[in-house]
């Protein structure tokens, strides 16, 4: 991809957005920013673009920033930024209120997924950085390399483009920022055009705490988002689309430039017959329905064994009834998303699939029912490709090993969930999944531990957010050796003489290159050969 022409959505969900609609479905944008809220309409406040000239400035005042930020000891940047927990909870209302108007997400979801997690976000990552970043000791054999200490050093990257999706515009990129700044490097985000303002107010969280330019945000579209991919960054971290993730991902490796994607996902759910069938059917109906279904780890297949299928499938749309959509179920953010929504819906019934509760919404309203379905044939893209909206496809199966084969049949595999009461087999089962994040007899809330890895494999992506494991991406690794022997000279310098060939293949000998007999041998010609060589011979 040219990354100077070509553009790159940044959506995190099957298809891109240039604009958000208004509740009537009419688009109203300012350049690639919508200016009507998609729950109910009301007017959004105005956002100024970012000039593409401008990100290659942006870019080089966040390199010079970041080699004084790493220069700051680790304890002072955790203590600083331990007061972006105290700002957060102290903004609440207003961050839920904003992500309501930017995103139609319920008031109740904003303030549960977008604030309170990231509290405990800020708190464990400034209460353990310190000893994550701690230098690792290299044990080195004292007779092979006397005198020598090894210890591996965790150094920053430098500087991290950081690019995120709409639908968690709060959430997601304080999952990169803190822990990045806290490893010293500098972070260049940019938020989705659909939710600028989420976007700004993150970064306001951070005002007063950091030098000038270690933070800093692009607004605009997919151009935006490719400059800043090309502007020569030292890590490009992005949340999105499998389409835009493989542009970027071959964008950077013409650059050497190292990527973190977290893509897209199409998770299923795997109901055993001996599962607490109520628990069963209130998390598989929560897993589906949050955030309207527009997240990557929404239940979009439910795999449930035979024997217990009718009752399952009835509790489940009997709690579906109960929902209130664009209340208890927020509306869909985007009318595009909607409407590709709509499409794999019509799709499906048109294979055969049946609609047991819910259904397309009428005018185009973005209040989509939360909608269940029966379906049998997975050649249907309601269940090979991401919905990313408030569809809950059911296919009954044998038994587990049935589940369990179809999901993996998946080319998504970010998280799966279990539904059993059979503890001793689950973690059996859970092996034999290809998911980054397997969770038995729950789903989708485990993106909010901090101290848990959040990763995927195939076109889920190969990014890690969440626990030390993220941090050997926004670090690398730095080998430091310190020779204090007083040898004139090592082993294996120069000269190169018959001696030290007999060295040589002795200690090859001596270290299991020959029986015993031939060991015990080895090492009196290597005591000889090694007086030898001291001696200068």
């Amino acid at each position: 991809m040219d990354s100077e022409t070509t553009t790159l959505p940044h959506e995190a969900g099957a298809a891109a957005d240039d604009a958000a609609p208004s509740a009537s479905g009419r688009e109203a944008s300012s350049g690639p920013f919508p200016m009507r809220s998609p729950a109910g309409g009301g007017p959004l406040d105005d956002v100024a673009e970012t000039e593409l000239g401008a990100i290659a400035g942006i870019v080089a005042r966040a390199r010079t920033a970041q080699v004084a930020w790493a220069e700051v000891p680790i304890r002072e940047r955790a203590e600083r930024i331990a007061r972006v927990k105290r700002r957060l909870l102290a903004r609440a209302e207003e961050i839920a209120a904003l992500v309501h108007r930017e995103c139609g997400k319920p008031i109740e979801e904003a303030a549960l997924a977008e604030v309170l997690p990231n509290a405990d976000l800020v708190d464990y990552w400034t209460q353990s950085i310190e000893e994550l970043l701690d230098d690792s000791p290299v044990a080195l054999d004292p007779l092979a390399y006397p005198g020598k200490i090894g210890r591996i050093q965790k150094d920053p990257r430098g500087v991290v483009a950081l690019i995120t999706p709409w639908n968690y515009p709060v959430a997601i990129p304080l999952r990169t920022i803190v822990p990045a700044l806290l490893a010293g490097n500098a972070v260049v985000f940019k938020p989705s055009e659909v939710t600028p303002r989420s976007g700004a107010l993150v970064a306001s969280l951070f005002e007063g705490l950091l030098p000038e330019g270690v933070l800093a945000v692009a607004q605009g579209g997919g151009d935006v988002g490719a400059a800043l991919v090309g502007a020569g960054v030292d890590l490009v971290v992005f949340t999105g689309s499998v389409a835009t993730g493989k542009k970027i991902a071959v964008a950077c490796a013409e650059q050497l430039v190292p990527t973190s994607l977290e893509l897209g996902g199409k998770d299923s759910a795997i109901v055993l017959g001996d599962c607490d069938l109520e628990r069963a059917a209130r998390g598989v109906l929560w897993g589906a329905f949050t955030n309207a279904g527009q997240n990557c780890a929404s239940i979009e297949r439910v795999y449930v064994e035979r024997s217990i299928a009718d009752r399952f499938i009835a509790r489940v749309v009997t709690l579906t009834g109960q929902l209130r959509a664009g209340v208890d179920v927020g509306v869909m953010t985007t009318a595009r998303q909607a409407e590709l929504v709509q499409r794999q819906l019509e799709a499906a019934v048109e294979s055969g699939a049946e609609i047991l509760a819910g259904g397309a919404p009428a005018g185009g309203s973005l209040a989509f029912p939360p909608t269940v379905l029966k379906v049998e044939r997975e050649d249907t893209p309601l269940l090979r490709e991401e919905t990313f909206g408030p569809i809950l496809p059911i296919i009954v199966v044998k038994d587990a090993e049935e589940a369990i084969a179809r999901t993996n049949t998946s080319r998504f595999a970010l998280t799966t969930s279990l539904w059993t009461r059979g503890y001793e087999r689950a973690p059996a089962l859970a092996r034999r999944l290809r998911s980054g994040v397997v969770t038995i007899n729950n789903h989708g809330f485990t993106g909010a531990l901090p101290a848990a890895p959040w990763t995927g494999t195939g076109d889920s992506g190969y990014g890690v957010t969440n626990s030390p494991h993220a941090l050997s991406e926004l670090t690398r690794p730095r080998f430091l050796l310190e020779d204090r022997s007083r040898a004139k000279s090592e082993l294996w310098w120069y000269p190169y003489t018959p001696t030290l060939r007999t060295i040589a293949f002795a200690m090859a000998r001596a270290r299991g290159g020959a029986g015993w007999f031939g060991r015990i041998s080895a090492l009196v010609e290597l005591v000889a050969a090694l007086a030898r060589r001291l001696l200068g011979r």
